[in-house]
Order: C-alpha cells, then structure tokens, then sequence
C-alpha cells in the first residue's frame, strides 16, 4: 500500500522525479503497458444474443407451443396475437439489458478531462486519458482529481469525497506517511482519488493507478461483475410458467389414456387434448403483468418516481429494509448551523436578535473564503455565510467596505484561520477555528455588547457548552476577534494572541424535511430504514436518532467491526443494527448482500458514487434525481426526480397496489382458465362429446384474457389498508393467503355451470321427445349435429360470460359489489360491455355463427344463460356475507397472516 510509503521510497518506486517528473519516452512505454486512464467497457453482447435470452423462459416456451397448435387449428389470427405478445417482451427486454453497460459509461464520463503534470521537468496541461503511474500531478482548488495520486506536498488542502466515502464534509489531506494499513479510503488521508473534488489548497503527489486500477475503477468492476436477479415476482411468474408446463403435458397424456380406453377416435381427442393444453395456460399472462407494470409508470411519474425497470415497481411493494446513504439521501448534503453559544449560553441558531452580535457575524462573513451565491468553496464556510446572511450581512457587501489587507490561512496543526480588516481607518482580526486552541489565545470576551474579562472558570464553561454541542454530533467553531487599538501593526494582529471571545457555532448537515415521517410510516408498515454511510459513527447516529432510525450506539456498527466478524457472526448480527458507518463500497454490497441471505428484499437509496454498486446489489436500486451522480442514476432501478425520501414511501404504496393488481389479475386468468378445463374434462370422462370446440377456447381467451384482465391491473386499490400490513414474505406463493382456494372455487363455478348449461340442451330435447332422462341417452342426444351445436353454444356463451362477471367479483374478494366503488374503475364496465357484445358477435351475425360453428339463440335462452353466467357474483356474495358473520376474509391481502399474533409479529420483528 502506498499510503505507508515515504517520499523517497514512492520516488524510486515508481522510477520517477518529484522534482522533475517522468520523461516524455517513459510516460508514452507506460501509456502502452497500463493502457489509457479511462473506465472500461465490458464485452457488449449482440442484441440478437440479448433478443435470443429473452426468450429462454418456460411461459414463453408453452406460448411457443400455443403458437403451432393454433396454426394447427388454422387459428391465424390467435397465432400472431401470441407471437407479437412473445416479441413485445422480448424487445423490452432487450432495452432494458443495457443498464450495467450505460453505469460503466457514466462512470467514464466523470473522468477530468485535463490534468496538470510535471514532464522533463516544466507543467503541462495534458488530457488526463493520458496519465500514467509515475506522472507527479498539481492539484489545486476547484479542479477534479484526474488519477489515483499518493501526496507528497500539500498546502491546507482539502478534497470533497462525499461521493465516494459518503462523507458530508471534505477531507483535510496531508503528505505524511501512515504507520499501518488502512482500508477505508476516507481515513487515507495522503490519498486523493480520481473524480474527487478538490474545494480548498494546494497539493502536488505522483500517479499510483489509473484506469480500471483506481478506487473509482474498482467500483465500476463491481458493478460490472454484479449479473442480474430475478424480481420475486419474476420469479413466481417462472415458477407458474414450470407448473402449467408440465400440467399441460400430463393433461394430454391423461386424455390420450382416456381415447384409448373409450376407443374414441385417436385424432380427435390428441385435438381435443392440445385445445386444452391450449386453455391451461393464459396466452397474455406475460404482456398483461408487463402492461400493468408499464401504466403503473405514468402514475409513478407523478409521485416524483422514474421507474427505470419495471419490475423493481412489484417489488418495491415487497420492500422489508429500505437501506439508505445518510448524505445527500437522509440529509440534505448542506452543512447548516444550528446552535450558537452566545452571552454565556447555548441557542438555537435562529434565536439570536442580531443586536450586540454584529461582531460575531461579522467573523463568520470576513474571516471567509466562500462564495455563497456561486456555492464554491469549503462546505463549512459556506453554512456560516448563509447563517449571517439570513441577518443581512452580505459576503460581497461587507468584503467591499472592510477590505481584507492580509491573512493567515488555515492548516491541521493551528487548527485556525485569521483574516484582517481595514476597517473606518483602523485594522481588526477575525479568528476562527477549534475551540480549544482558540479559548487558549483569548484574553477577554464580548458578551451582552460589552466587553469584559474572560476568566479561567468561564473558559470551562465554554468548553463544557463546545462539548455538548460536539456530542450532538455537531461541528463547533469558535469566533474571536482582535483590534489594531491593541497592537498595532497587521503582524501583532496575526500573531492570534490576546484574543476577544465572540461566540461558538454548532453546524450539521441536517435531515431533509418529511423524512422522520417516513420512516415512522414505513415502521408502521413493517419495513425498518438502515443508514448506510462512510462518516463518522458519532455523526450519523445523531441524525439517526433524530429520524427515529436508532438510539443506542449498540445500534451501530463501522466497517472496521464488519471486517473482523466471522462470516457467522456477521450475518448473525446484521440484521440487529441500524446504521453502519465508515463503510467502503464493498462494505455496502456486503451489508445488502447479507440482508438479502437473511430472506429480506432490499432497497438501497443513494446519490453517490460509491453507492452504485450496492444500488445494483439491492433488490431495488434508488438514486436521487437531482443531486445524484450519473453513476447511481445508471445503477439504480428507480430515480427520485425530486430527490425527497418521502417520495419512497409514496412510491412503495404504489408498489404494494400493483402487486395486489398483478396477484389479482393472475389469480382471475388462472381461475378462469382452470374454468375451461373442469368443463372439457368432466365432460370427456363422463363420455360426452367436448362441450367446446379449439375456437371456442381461443375466442374465450381472447375476451376474457384481455381488457378485463388489464381493467382489474388498472384497479385502485385501499393503500393506507396496504400500508397497514406487513411486507409479503420474499418466497410467498401467488396462491398463498387463500389464492389457491379462490381459485380453483371459481374454476369450480365456472367449470360447473358451463358443463350444466351445455348439458341443459340434450336434456330438454328429451323432455320434448318424451324420452327416459339418463347418462346414455344424452350421450346419444349429444350424436345429433343440431343438438351438439347449439349444446357447445350454451357452454361457449356461459363460459365467456362468467368469466366477465367474475372479473367484476376479483377487484376485491372480501368486499360486497354492492359496497365496490365501480366508477373509479370504468375500464371494468367498458370491459364487461365489449366482452358481452363481442360474445353476441359469435352467436348472432351469421358469418361468426358458421366460422365458429354455433347457434342463434332465442331471448328466453339469453336470459337462462345470463342466470347462470352470474353465479360467480352469486358465490362471491355468499362468500363475502360468511366471512363478515365469521370474522375471518376469505382471501388475504398480500403479506397478511392468518393470525393476529404473526401479524403483529412480523409488524415488530425489525422496530
């Protein structure tokens, strides 16, 4: 590690000149061996590969196969349905594969353009893709780090690395050699890294690393490496795509056995057994989940949400631990002042008059190198000019009447700043820097507008008033001043001896505004907020106290502690703390990485740098929009426009709203496509003809699978009740809570009074011919082509039907119709309206009648059919009125338990 070698020792490591630099022929050998100081691009794959793994999945296998049979069927139409359902997955799939590519791209625009080195001896300015280890680079204020640099001179030079340590204020950096090792780089204090900001002083160091070598470069292999997961819902979906699979095969072997044993004809029922296949599996599964996804967008949009990949927006609503980056994310990233010590007492910061304090604020506007209107400069100095500013002492103003005539800059060893005044003719002194060293020089005091003695008693006090305010995690700076009345000349003033006490200042950077709520909200829904962040442990429990996110240093835990537990140990503990602090990017991947062994889906927010690789490791990914690097922008699977914490929360309402819509709209198609098989089946083993040809199953599909389907996707849905419950569990079944018991009832139902309605012809007729009513003489009755006709019309009219009144019951389950708001949904009533006309299509127009081979059926048949195509509402009702006398729903939200007590356990686990 270099960090531990002297000067000397770096210049004959690397072969070079501190005084001089490396020779032009040297660097140009270098530039060859180690390649051009740029971040790399992995392998990009074909987009035809890319197009190709798209449709490597199991449902898109058995659409395929749906494919061939309606070709089979002479099925056309259905056949180019499926195949542009199959295309549009596969192309937005291909879109969004891009997404570690265009991270690494953003990484390598971040890169400083040009840099200033030491070549044979003379500065140049050169294209910092150019640099090579060994280069000896200048660094000075306002200019990015263009490389890993080892210092080796620095003059009160500090470096903002809030994006790659995630420390709030900038690192003062120096040259001197560590004595051991250390890995966290914000403690590498004679480091500087490629991309940081240089804010204040000078420096001069030589190349270590470049390119992909770099601590930035590191991080961008991370993210390189990092492949990508399946979303929960992902993988529910592939596990259903498995299960239908091997459904639909064993059907049709189940029939082909049932032909030979009823020496049926062979090819009929291998058409009659693929019909079903067909009908086991909904053709528009895949495109209705991925439109659902896709309208929820718009909706996120306006809740201040870009939703980068779609299915993070179903898992966001399964999100248990919501881990966040402290600076930038759960803080504003803008020291601000808070408390001020004054007149022998500690205030809030917006408490003080302004009257008898015109010297106090006058030190925080002179003895100032910030430009507030610009934002450029120490952090620091910028809250103390925007502190005063808010009493009307301008920067600009006040630097114009009291023009500065010499200053002493400050270092880490005085640990102080003076700047001096001429003033009405005279000379003053501001001072300002660490308590102590300043309460050491200070002689008399300003307090109540006048000035006094300054006692040894009333320094402690002093002390003891800067201690407080540093245990609330607060950076305190002390204020003095001295007059040319006293010395005399610009040296004595300099000199920082006999010093006027002025005041204290405490500054943090302060919690954004609605973030404590939000944290209570998500607590209140079973999800616990974990900060993450690379300052200091002291600091970052302070702020989580204050947003209820911890209260114990017990709670908190730094990298150093994460790297000398056991791999047991660790995950034993990880999901005990609260907030980890001084943490590397590693560190970061490794905390969500644990959390996500511990079955909890993770979402991890972020503005910086050193934040995108754990952004990509988290179950959803969360960057800010505004203040966020291109890097965690890239990375995450969501962008916050507004950058505000709260907007999660309104984003996860809306996550847990379309799953509920998604779990409710597979559980109707599955429900309804189980309908149809119960209806053939029973029908085939009881040896009756099939009650509905290959056409009618498609049609039926093709009504039923589409608009309503895609209506109860755009439901709305009782949030604050969402809210409410606890998170699904990460492995919970779509038919878990009830879901595979509502259905396979209403496939039941519909299965039944499909069956019932189709067998009501034969049985009719025989009445009519006053023939005995038995199982053989309709299976006779069935053999007369008009009978079996209009037969299959009755089951084909009641199956379409029922399920357009079944999708009005799945909008919500545990709820009466009559107690359903149906006009904040008119996708449902304009569903129903075209499902019901198109149905009538096929069984009144006379070129639909003869294409799908039915009946013209009378008013009287309407109306019996319309009867028992309304059962499925029928069994709702009755289902709901139970429940309510029980106290039991009959279907469970996602996440909600059975019993109370795992309800409120699963609310308390992570409080």
């Amino acid at each position: 590690m270099y960090t531990e070698k002297s000067v000397r020792e770096l210049e004959k490591l690397f072969t070079t000149s501190l005084q001089d630099g490396l020779k032009e022929d040297v660097a140009k050998v270098r530039l060859l061996e180690n390649g051009e100081n740029r971040i790399l691009e992995g392998k990009r794959k074909p987009v035809l590969q890319l197009f190709f793994e798209q449709l490597c999945d199991p449902l898109i296998y058995i659409l395929m196969a749906a494919i061939v049979v309606s070709l089979f069927l002479k099925e056309a139409g259905d056949a180019c349905i499926i195949g542009a359902v199959i295309l549009l997955n596969a192309c937005m799939g291909v879109i969004q594969e891009g997404k570690a590519r265009r991270a690494i791209e953003a990484l390598k625009k971040l890169t400083s353009p040009k840099a200033i080195v030491v070549r044979d001896g003379r500065e140049q300015e050169i294209d910092s893709a150019f640099l090579v280890p060994g280069d000896i680079v200048l660094l000075d204020s306002g200019r990015q780090v263009p490389a890993d640099i080892r210092l080796t001179e620095t003059v009160n030079l500090r470096i903002e690395e809030a994006a790659l340590t995630g420390e709030s204020l900038p690192s003062e950096k120096n040259d001197t050699a560590l004595t051991e090792k250390v890995k966290n780089p914000g403690d590498r204090k004679n480091m500087a890294y490629m991309t940081t900001m240089v804010t204040c002083g000078r420096g001069r160091g030589v190349v270590t690393a470049t390119g992909m070598d770099t601590e930035i470069g590191r991080i961008a292999g991370l993210i390189e490496e990092k492949g990508a997961e399946l979303t929960p819902l992902q993988k529910r979906l592939s596990d259903l795509g498995k299960i239908l699979s091997i459904g639909a095969v064993m059907l049709c072997l189940l029939l082909f056995l049932v032909a030979v044993v009823q020496k049926r004809n062979i090819g009929e029922m291998l058409l009659t057994a693929i019909s079903l296949a067909v009908a086991a599996v909904p053709e528009g599964l895949p495109a209705i989940v991925t439109i659902v996804m896709a309208l929820s967008v718009s909706r996120m949009v306006k809740a201040g949400t870009i939703i980068r990949k779609l299915p993070s927006v179903e898992t966001l609503g399964a999100v248990n631990v919501v881990c966040s980056d402290k600076t930038g994310t759960l803080t504003q990233n803008r020291m601000t002042v808070k408390k001020c010590y004054l007149d022998g007492r500690i205030v809030d910061a917006g408490d003080i008059t302004g009257k008898g304090h015109e010297y106090f604020l006058e030190s925080c506007v002179l003895c100032n190198d910030a430009d507030l209107e610009e934002r450029i400069g120490d952090p620091t100095e910028i809250s103390l000019l925007a502190y005063a500013d808010g009493y009307g002492y301008d920067r600009k103003a006040y630097g114009q009447k009291y023009r500065r005539v010499a200053e002493r800059a400050f270092d880490s060893e005085r640990k102080r700043m003076t700047t001096v005044q001429e003033r009405e003719g005279s000379l003053v002194a501001y001072c300002k820097g660490a308590a102590d060293g300043i309460l050491l020089r200070c002689s008399r005091q300003y307090r109540n507008g006048r000035e006094l003695p300054f006692s040894e008693r009333e320094k402690k006090e002093v002390m003891k008033a800067a201690e407080k305010m540093a245990g609330e995690a607060l950076r305190v700076l002390a204020f003095a001043m001295k007059t040319e009345g006293k010395t005399g000349s610009q040296e004595e003033l300099l000199s920082e001896e006999n010093l006027t006490f002025l005041g204290l200042t405490g500054m943090i950077d302060p919690p954004r505004e609605g973030v404590r709520e939000a944290v209570q909200s998500f607590r209140r829904a079973g999800v616990n907020t974990v900060m993450i962040t690379g300052d200091h442990v002291d600091t970052a429990l302070a702020i989580a106290r204050e947003l209820s996110i911890a209260d114990v240093r017990s709670q908190c835990m730094t990298g150093d502690e994460i790297a000398a537990l056991s791999e047991g140990e660790w995950e034993d503990r990880v999901e005990e703390i609260r907030v980890f602090a001084r943490v590397s990017p590693e560190h970061k991947v490794r905390i969500v990485e644990a959390l996500r062994k511990k079955g909890r889906i993770v979402a991890m927010t972020g503005d910086g740098i050193n934040d995108a690789p754990s952004l990509k490791a988290a179950d959803v990914g969360i960057a800010m929009g505004k203040e966020g690097t291109d890097v965690a922008r890239n990375a995450a699977d969501m962008v916050l426009t507004d950058d505000n914490f709260t907007t999660i929360e309104k984003a996860m309402r809306e996550g847990r709203g379309i799953y509920e819509n998604i779990r409710k709209t597979i559980l109707f198609l599955l429900s309804s496509n189980f309908g149809e098989i119960m209806t053939m089946l029973a029908a085939v083993l009881a040896g009756f003809l099939p009650p509905l040809k290959a056409s009618h199953i498609l049609w039926v599909n093709l009504i039923t699978d589409s608009l309503p389907a895609l209506a109860l996707g755009a439901d709305e849905n009782d949030t604050e009740e969402l809210m409410g419950q606890p998170p699904r569990k990460s492995r919970e079944s779509l038919f878990a809570q009830g879901g595979l018991s509502c259905m396979l009832c209403y496939g039941v139902v519909i299965g039944s009074i499909s069956l019932l309605a189709f067998l009501t012809v034969p049985y009719r007729e025989l009445l009519v011919r006053g023939l005995p009513v038995s199982i053989d003489n309709i299976r006779k009755m069935l053999m007369v082509t008009s009978v079996l006709n209009k037969a299959q019309t009755h089951a084909f009219t009641v199956l379409g039907m029922s399920q357009l009144m079944h999708a009005i019951g799945m909008r919500d389950v545990n709820k009466s119709l009559f107690r359903m708001n149906h006009r904040n949904n008119p996708y449902m009533l304009v569903s129903f309206v075209v499902g019901i006309l198109l149905q009538v299509l096929v069984t009144e127009i006379p070129y639909f009648v003869e294409l799908f081979g039915t009946s013209r059926l009378t008013l009287e048949e309407w109306g019996l059919l319309l009867l028992l195509s309304s059962m499925p509402l029928v069994v709702h009702e009755l289902l709901v009125l139970s429940a309510r006398l029980s106290g039991v729903q009959e279907f469970q939200k996602p996440g909600q338990g059975k019993k109370e007590k795992e309800q409120g356990r699963e609310k308390r686990e992570y409080a």
